[in-house]
């Protein structure tokens, strides 16, 4: 847009040397008030105005979800529950204006979250500064399934059913022991490890769900002079030793446990081997290797 400015010859005396300096002040008046209206239509233009901070609505589409914010005292829980250390690094998906990333950062964890919104991640970025975390509290503008998950201890997310069914079969490619915790979602029959809720100051989502990965231990193992076979879905396991059927068997992580002939099983997974104590029966040690 051209803004033209008046010229001397419109609105001014014509004859030359009546009262100079009045006109000198004139003209000066009068192109302050020319400037502050030229830069008032400048400003009205489309664009031009000062950004105004965004600021989210409860409800706004998504890419694949409608934003809705996990109540602070559920946030809270979900750390609980996750049993987070500041050794840890936690990745939230969905992160949204940044809560769940910057609370685990008061908590000493590096923690990242993944936000589609790019306005949405902006916002968490500078919610990170204001509370002074920034170096701990970091966001991606970034699709959530084509994020690399594998460097993460712990996992949030508050998303629909649906993705987290698209997205469990990552989940359970992660490390073993890897903690995933979700607001008010399950993992369709995956079933959760542990569950907790909260009700003081929190009307609406108010549930936690734990998962945490399961090593892979399906097959057959030969532990001493005996065959261990082993049917898993997900953390849950049955299967014999020997001609027994064993009970009460599952994993946690790398974590196994079972009862066989009256013995209390429990071990380490690691790769292809399996070491461990019997807490009852003969007791003492046992091992176990992958056929």
């Amino acid at each position: 847009m051209q803004i033209s400015l008046p010229t001397a010859a419109q609105g001014l005396p014509a004859r030359p040397g009546e009262n100079a300096g009045h006109m000198g002040h004139g003209l000066r008046k009068l192109g302050r008030a020319l400037l502050a209206q030229a830069f008032a239509l400048v400003m009205a233009l489309p664009g031009m105005a000062p950004a105004a901070e965004y600021e989210p609505a409860v409800g706004q589409e998504g890419k694949d979800v409608i934003w809705v914010p996990t109540p602070q005292p559920l946030v809270e829980k979900m750390l609980d529950i996750a049993k987070v250390t500041p050794q840890d690094y936690l990745i939230d998906l969905g992160s949204g204006d940044g809560r769940t990333v910057i609370t685990a950062a008061r908590r000493g964890l590096r923690a990242h979250g993944i936000e589609y919104n790019p306005d949405m991640a902006d916002l968490a970025r500078r919610n990170a500064k204001q509370a002074g975390l920034a170096e701990r509290a970091t966001f991606a503008t970034a699709d959530l399934f084509e994020t690399d998950l594998s460097e993460a201890q712990v996992i949030t997310m508050f998303l629909l059913p649906e993705i987290n069914a698209k997205l469990r079969p990552r989940i359970l490619d992660l490390k073993p022991g890897t903690r995933v915790v979700s607001n008010s979602f399950r993992m369709g029959d995956w079933e959760p490890d542990d569950a907790t809720s909260v009700s003081k100051d929190c009307q609406h989502w108010c549930t936690a769900f734990l998962w945490i990965v399961p090593a892979k231990v399906e097959g057959s193992w030969q532990l001493g002079n005996q065959e261990l076979r082993l049917t898993q879905r997900f953390q849950m396991l049955s299967g014999t030793l020997g001609e027994q059927a064993i009970s009460e068997a599952r994993m946690e992580g790398n974590t196994i446990s079972f009862t066989a002939n009256g013995a209390r099983y429990t071990g380490t997974v690691n790769g292809k081997t399996i070491t461990g104590r019997v807490a009852s029966g003969q007791g003492g040690a046992w091992s176990a290797s992958r056929t």
